[in-house]
């Protein structure tokens, strides 16, 4: 399973990382190597997430990576990248876990929370004793947010929330939802918090993809909220297209470790498989499949250790992080369906990850905006014309 892990570095893209970065891809490629990989097979088989993990990457400081104070690790945006990266080598599941506990969750009470709302979850949410989810996608609003149903009504002093949010991650287990929800005066985010009467969650099973990973529907049933649970910086759908930004920027990463492990396996096993005369590694088209699967991996690192640069000089801009998240698990998918086809009747089995790889991808390529979502707001950016209603 190591071998899946190594890095991928055709143009010495490391002499450009500190050496704390690099530590910190260690620590998390260590981590995914002994405590994920020989395990989240089992997992993805019985549609379950490894919940005795999430002490461990509290530990080592995972959620909230990227934010400062409130018990976060206070780290730059390129270790936040390597963490998805390493993450997704493992499972897309356990990176998606974590994106969604940290940008979205997280990220929603750092940037629009009050400071007594910063004080009293972000500590806990740091350390995984409380667990967020992040409540957007409705079960008929997916790609177009600004159609929701959901909506809190003022009622007195406070308000009443009804509605259904679908395709939540983490949404059985968290402590605390972010929901938006519409208002007389448009989008606003609320805390909702598990224990809530009217507030409800289930497990979303039969899944193909994302098995490892819980995927919830919310339904809230007049469910009455103070205005001390609503987030005071959250004025309109903006906020939570923030949020999302935060979110395709871990995932644009993540894509890269997913890619790179359906890479090595191919790799190492054309270079060992024998057919007809020599090893599969030596025949042209096997070639051309490996020479595009690792051009394409080495542009994604280069376009994902730019924007990190860039969000840390406060200049990324959404339709980059856009970019990155179409070009990186696009490519990403390909690469693992390329692996799929080399590795032949044993790419569609557990003794290699591929097809566990090729099968989640197909939803990272969906959530988050698809794949022609972020081909429109590209095209938005270069035109000025929006092809959005």
């Amino acid at each position: 399973m190591a071998q899946i892990l190594e890095d991928l570095d055709y143009f010495s893209l490391d002499d450009l990382l500190t050496s704390e970065e690099r530590m910190t891809r260690e620590t998390v490629k260590q981590f995914v190597e002994r405590e994920v990989l020989p395990e989240i097979e089992t997992h993805f088989a019985a549609e379950t997430f490894p919940l005795q993990l999430i002490p461990r990457m509290a530990e080592l400081g995972f959620f909230g990576a990227n934010m400062k104070g409130y018990g976060c690790a206070g780290m730059n945006n390129v270790a936040y990248g390597l963490i998805m990266q390493e993450l997704e080598a493992g499972d897309s599941g356990l990176r998606s876990f974590a994106s969604v506990q940290s940008a979205l969750s997280m990220y929603a009470i750092y940037a629009f929370g009050s400071e007594e709302q910063k004080r009293r979850y972000l500590p806990q949410m740091a350390q995984g004793k409380l667990i967020g989810c992040f409540g957007l996608t409705e079960p008929d609003h997916g790609s177009d947010p600004a159609g929701m149903e959901t909506r809190a009504r003022r009622d007195g002093n406070g308000w009443v929330l009804n509605g259904t949010k679908r395709w939540i991650t983490n949404g059985t287990i968290a402590g605390v939802a972010v929901v938006w929800a519409r208002v007389d005066e448009g989008i606003a985010g609320f805390l909702v918090e598990k224990d809530k009467p009217g507030f409800t969650s289930r497990n979303i099973n039969g899944k193909f993809s994302m098995r490892a990973s819980i995927t919830s529907e919310l339904t809230f049933e007049d469910v009455r909220l103070t205005d001390s649970d609503r987030l005071p910086e959250a004025r309109g759908l903006r906020a939570a297209l923030a949020c999302l930004t935060q979110a395709r920027y871990g995932i644009a990463w993540g894509a890269i470790g997913a890619a790179r492990s359906c890479y090595r396996t191919a790799l190492e096993y054309v270079k060992s498989r024998k057919q007809f005369s020599r090893p599969l590694a030596g025949y042209q088209l096997v070639q051309n499949k490996l020479v595009t699967m690792l051009t394409e991996i080495t542009k994604a690192q280069m376009v994902c250790l730019r924007l990190a640069h860039l969000k840390d000089q406060g200049k990324m801009r959404q339709e980059q992080v856009s970019f990155a998240k179409r070009n990186n698990v696009g490519w990403a998918l390909e690469i693992a369906r390329m692996a799929r086809d080399m590795l032949g009747a044993n790419g569609i089995v557990n003794e290699y990850p591929v097809i566990r790889h090729m099968l989640n991808l197909e939803t990272v390529n969906t959530y988050e905006g698809t794949f022609d979502v972020h081909t429109l707001i590209l095209g938005r950016d270069l035109t000025g014309l929006s092809a959005f209603d």
